[in-house]
């Protein structure tokens, strides 16, 4: 196992947020520690953007040996179109940071998401999630139900809070 994907909510509670910060520290130690040097986050408010921070500071503070690669549903100005001016400025500083971007198209379609979602699967060994399982629907449920697919491990840090 080399590489590992994120996928999640964007809404978290301020009640979760610190405790979702150690577990994901601990889950992606954990998983650097069985070989995963790659991350595939989708840039997304919420778990993603957690997740890539968590990322970026394991690298520089821990000195791990380990890559962010984005994985874009369209380009930034489409993205981040209707986002507040401080969720713009994490956004940029986060691909100012990370080791690779790929694009999976220029404008929003209404398919984006789910080709960035199959396509974070398609890179990964591994999906780390914060996945509400009552929300069936969603982006996060549908990407957790790829990786189910793929066959490949998927954990929910959300199962261990509380």
């Amino acid at each position: 196992m080399t590489s590992a994907c994120f996928t999640g909510h964007r809404n978290i509670t301020e009640s979760d947020n610190i405790q979702l910060k150690t577990l994901l520290d601990k889950t992606i130690c954990a998983l650097v520690r069985k070989g995963v040097t790659d991350f595939y986050c989708g840039g997304a408010l919420g778990w993603d953007t957690m997740c890539a921070n968590m990322v970026l500071y394991l690298k520089k503070r821990k000195q791990l040996d380990i890559r962010l690669h984005l994985v874009l549903p369209c380009r930034n100005e489409e993205q981040t179109k209707k986002w507040s001016d401080e969720d713009k400025h994490i956004f940029y500083t986060i691909l100012m940071h990370a080791d690779s971007i790929e694009y999976i198209g220029s404008d929003y379609t209404k398919d984006c998401m789910k080709k960035r979602n199959a396509r974070l699967v398609e890179l990964a060994d591994c999906c780390v999630c914060y996945y509400n399982i009552n929300d069936f629907r969603s982006g996060t449920g549908q990407t957790v139900r790829m990786a189910e697919s793929k066959g490949i491990e998927v954990i929910n840090v959300l199962e261990l809070v509380k």
